[in-house]
């Protein structure tokens, strides 16, 4: 894992430094774990009511202050107003989901054949959650609202490139009246990340990031027999088996491609097209790419497309452009990166991808869309399912169960029939293979850091 020299917003328009914070001392990482040790003691003996109603606070105060959250990760990582409206506001629904529904996830389930036997959901205490940048809001809630719901405390590590927006959930936490030490964010060094990891007080390890941070943070877990959820990249297929309007499904594959600017784990970085549409999609894809051109300050159009996180994230990307390229594929449309500091990657439509090339196995984390030609629905599945990745897939049809037959065999932690992506804060989030393992949101989501405890009453 990388790292920075200290906490910092780096506007990714233009590469320029803005604001920085230093790293955490070893002192405030132990007053943060005492802390939400001694917590634990009180939050989980908080009749649950009690703890809903702060949650649902929290929930109202991420609606009542999207406007200025969303400024924040505009300027941190680049994200389109509207977009940055709309995740402060989708953490709401987040919070009310498990308000309102944590309650009965939770209640006691009886054990079948066993009158005096129940499964109990109890906390297990303080839990670390390892943040990603690209949805710097939405990551924290679906880790912290279940967390808080079941009655565990909550550290978060937030990515160093997205301060302060993490102090701003801190202030929300603080002023909904979740309780001192309940939710704590630290800007912690790897190193310290390791030691709190390896301490007996805390209970369990969080991360959504990289498959590379995952590999650390599991190892780690694991030598310390500490759970460990992990949400990690994805290539996700997207098959077009056939379709009665090909411009139609161009543009929602191109918007599903563009969402963030590419830099989404479970969107479609592989789109697997039957060759009857093949080539028409293709030049769909062209003309709208084609038509996009950089966002500027207080620009929230369609057409334009906000800078990647940051410029080397930007070169990592055309890198990977690049080895594509000179190995034969073709590209039809952008992969160029703008002079300068700024991170502007002009999106790209790629075609003609082969396993030597990094594209085929890699994820592309940006604007750029691969797309492959098919002539079967088993090529559709073999292809589908050569990666090492396995977050999400989506397939489509007119004939539905052809489509489901499909989407049955993809080797995914969330597969789609017809729709991009199932998504809503009571769907489990959640991959298999190196895309990681465990859920969030949903029903399972709150399974995760629970004690599951047979209670049982002899006769």
């Amino acid at each position: 894992m990388t790292q920075t020299p200290t906490y910092q917003v780096t506007d990714p328009a233009t590469g320029e430094v803005t604001e920085t914070f230093p790293f955490a001392t070893d002192a405030d990482v132990e007053e943060a774990l005492s802390a939400a040790t001694e917590a634990f003691a009180q939050w989980r003996l908080r009749p649950l009511a009690e703890r809903v109603a702060v949650v649902k606070r929290v929930a109202e105060l991420f609606t009542e202050r999207a406007d200025e959250l969303a400024a924040l990760i505009t300027k941190e990582m680049g994200k389109r107003p509207k977009s940055a409206v709309g995740e402060a506001q989708f953490c709401t629904e987040i919070f009310n989901y498990y308000a309102d529904s944590g309650p009965g996830l939770l209640a006691d389930r009886p054990v079948p054949g066993h009158d005096t036997a129940r499964i109990e959901y109890r906390p297990v205490g303080p839990v670390l959650g390892v943040m990603p940048w690209n949805y710097p809001y939405y990551q924290v809630a679906r880790f912290a609202a279940p967390a808080l719901i079941v009655g565990n405390t909550v550290i978060v590590k937030h990515a160093e490139n997205c301060p302060t927006s993490a102090l701003a959930i801190a202030r929300i936490m603080k002023d909904a009246g979740v309780p001192d030490g309940v939710y704590a964010n630290l800007f912690a060094t790897h190193e310290q990340v390791a030691a709190m990891i390896a301490d007996p007080r805390l209970r369990g390890v969080s991360l959504t990031g990289s498959e590379r941070a995952g590999t650390v943070v599991a190892e780690q877990a694991g030598r310390n027999l500490k759970k460990v959820v992990l949400e990690l990249g994805g290539s996700d297929p997207y098959i077009i088996l056939d379709t009665d309007d090909v411009d139609g499904a161009a543009k929602t594959a191109w918007v599903t491609r563009m969402e963030n600017v590419g830099q989404a784990c479970n969107y479609n970085k592989r789109m697997i097209v039957m060759d009857s549409v093949y080539d028409d999609f293709v030049a769909a894809l062209v003309q709208r790419a084609a038509s996009m051109t950089p966002r500027q300050p207080g620009d929230d159009s369609s057409r334009s497309y906000s800078p990647m996180v940051s410029r080397k994230a930007a070169e990592n990307l055309l890198a990977q452009v690049q080895d594509a390229v000179s190995k034969g594929a073709t590209l039809h449309i952008g992969g160029t990166l703008d002079e300068g500091k700024g991170a502007y990657f002009a999106p790209a439509v790629l075609t003609g991808v082969t396993p030597e090339m990094r594209a085929y196995r890699e994820e592309l984390f940006g604007p750029v869309a691969v797309v492959y030609k098919i002539g079967s629905d088993e090529e559709a599945v073999q292809l589908a399912n050569v990666v090492d990745f396995g977050l999400g897939g989506a397939v489509w049809s007119t004939d539905e169960q052809r489509a489901t037959k499909v989407a049955e065999q993809l080797e995914v932690g969330m597969a789609n029939v017809n729709t991009p992506a199932g998504e809503g804060a009571d769907l489990p989030f959640g991959g298999t293979k190196r895309s990681g393992f465990g859920r969030e949101l949903g029903p399972l989501g709150i399974e995760e850091f629970v004690n599951k405890r047979l209670f049982y009453v002899g006769k």
